[in-house]
């Protein structure tokens, strides 16, 4: 027989709410508020003479959780879990993991060669790399795969 945690729809609500006062907050912060908001991305942006390279931490995703884009310089980090549902067998004494999203957006500095962009994922860590382009180009959206 399944335990009901009588406080579980108010641990829901309070999350749902949470997340939507995070992103209207969003559109007034500064860069380093909404890093201390970003649901434990963090992340390294690194400017070298021909790339530049932004390294994030998404522990607990799998690398087909995550999503990459870039659009008009700016470089968009996704990543979405679900958790597995109660089984029929057994029920959980306690359950901390829930499903979970995370999102970040860095704007790059200068224009990016779309077609030489890479990515890897090893660890928790994903790792991007973005040569510069010698001269400006169309800025279409562009979809990366990860390695």
């Amino acid at each position: 027989m399944r335990r009901h945690n009588p406080f579980e729809d108010f641990e829901q609500m309070f999350e749902r709410m949470s997340h939507q006062f995070e992103d209207m907050s969003r559109q007034w912060e500064t860069p380093s508020i909404a890093a201390s908001r970003s649901g434990g991305m963090e992340i390294d942006v690194a400017d070298y003479d021909d790339e530049i390279v932004v390294t994030a931490d998404v522990p607990g995703f799998e690398k087909e959780d995550i999503d990459l884009t870039l659009s008009e310089r700016t470089l968009t980090i996704s990543a979405e879990r679900e958790m597995e549902r109660e089984s029929e067998e057994g029920e959980y004494l306690r359950r901390e993991r829930r499903s979970s999203s995370m999102r970040r957006s860095i704007r790059l500095p200068e224009s990016i060669d779309e077609e030489r962009t890479a990515a890897t994922y090893q660890n928790g860590v994903l790792t991007v790399t973005l040569p510069k382009l010698t001269m400006e180009e169309g800025d279409d959206a562009r979809h990366i795969d990860i390695n």
